[in-house]
């Protein structure tokens, strides 16, 4: 896959409005028109510079975006068959789904399923955020309606389950490692805010700053994981070039507030995806996680918000 950095940001913005949409109507048919025209890219073009630009051809990424999700569901969403899991990501034949995720995996989706609680890298769903490192991302969540919970955990402050607000946020995206690479994320985060700075884009009540991970990284291989560092901004704001903008829908989320260092975050979210979520009657719902930092780390220390998005089992 190309280097996003050596590519021009014009590019840039057409293939990122690609991904959203593609992740936006991934149970729907898509037709190689439809994608060039949500590109604005000729038709007759647009295949050969995705896949220049992406290291696939659109309907690669789009094959291999449904498989990986309906893994992630096969693992988290047991109230569900597979069956319906394929169908919710884009597979109208389950023949073609069993066919695809055993390519893919190696293994059919019903065995899949049954070694998730074995001591193999299949069970690790619970540390499918591996992707946080310590990192101080300065996430701030607003105060609405909660339902709070105890917890047993010494790392642990408080468990809540709150309503989060439809998001219009700004965004520039990473493809590829980003795993314990402070240099790439402040980076990233020194490029958006001296993008936001003069638009008066940053501050106020309900600002917040959040990374969204696209992709679980027990499922998707490095150099195609998709991450977005974000902030809020209004519906009406305009973007060009590497920057970007979407909507991340309302949704009900748990939001677990530790004090950590650094070394502990993974067993923070270990904690929530294997201790906490199994016990409290809900399940994750198919929605990206966040991380929350309503305070500068002091001492080697953050207090952070990890937020799971849930739906009752």
């Amino acid at each position: 896959m190309s280097d996003f950095k050596s590519i021009n940001t014009e590019y840039i913005s057409r293939i990122n409005k690609t991904f959203d949409y593609i992740e936006s109507n991934l149970e729907k048919p898509m037709t190689l028109e439809e994608l060039a025209q949500v590109a604005n890219f000729s038709k007759f073009h647009f295949n050969r510079i995705f896949l220049s630009i992406v290291g696939e051809t659109p309907f690669q990424f789009i094959q291999r975006v449904r498989i990986e999700k309906a893994a992630t569901l096969v693992l988290t969403d047991n109230k569900s068959t597979i069956s319906e899991i394929a169908y919710r990501c884009g597979f109208s034949d389950i023949s073609v789904f069993s066919r695809s995720f055993k390519h893919y995996f190696k293994i059919s989706a019903s065995a899949y399923r049954a070694k998730k609680n074995d001591n193999s890298n299949l069970s690790q769903q619970h540390s499918n955020r591996s992707q946080v490192d310590g990192r101080p991302l300065h996430y701030f969540c607003p105060e609405l309606k909660t339902f709070k919970l105890r917890t047993n955990m010494e790392l642990n402050k408080s468990v809540e389950v709150k309503e989060l607000p439809k998001m219009t946020v700004a965004y520039i995206r990473h493809i590829g490692p980003y795993k314990g690479d402070d240099k790439l994320f402040e980076r990233i985060w020194n490029k958006l805010f001296s993008w936001a700075g003069p638009r008066g884009l940053i501050g106020g009540k309900d600002f917040m700053s959040l990374v969204i991970y696209h992709d679980d990284p027990n499922v998707t291989i490095e150099d195609k994981l998709r991450m977005s560092v974000c902030i809020t901004v209004p519906p009406g704001t305009r973007v060009d070039g590497e920057v970007g903008k979407m909507e991340i829908e309302a949704a009900k989320y748990v939001i677990a507030r530790f004090e950590l260092t650094a070394q502990d975050f993974q067993q923070a979210w270990d904690w929530v995806y294997g201790e906490w979520l199994p016990a409290s009657g809900y399940q994750p719902d198919d929605k990206p996680c966040f991380e929350m930092y309503p305070e500068e780390p002091k001492d080697g220390k953050f207090v952070v918000d990890i937020c799971v998005p849930v739906k009752p089992l």
